[in-house]
């Protein structure tokens, strides 16, 4: 029986909900255990993103294929800008912290 379905956004819809879903994964959760990321761990992790690009990719038909790499490419975007987002205020707050 399949899963319950998840959605990608809030109640709202005014914020996504991947983010979350991520976060609780149990390979990302035992990555960032040591707050770092090693080659190693980032190589599986692509080699897990690629396997189920394999395994979804070809049941999509052109039109969805086309809506679904608009998607990926707009998450994969957000999710740069906003881990730069993060450093610069992470940075910006210990360059206004003087003891």
């Amino acid at each position: 029986m399949a899963a319950p379905r998840q959605s990608w956004l809030d109640d709202k819809a005014e914020t996504t909900l991947i983010d979350d879903y991520a976060k609780k994964l149990t390979t990302f959760l035992d990555v960032m255990a040591d707050g770092r990321v090693d080659t190693s761990e980032l190589t599986a992790q692509e080699a897990r993103l690629v396997a189920l690009m394999k395994e979804v990719e070809p049941q999509l038909g052109d039109a969805l294929h086309t809506q679904v790499t608009r998607l990926l490419c707009e998450l994969t975007a957000y999710n740069i800008m906003e881990a730069l987002h993060e450093l610069q205020d992470v940075k910006h707050s210990r360059t206004q912290w003087r003891p």
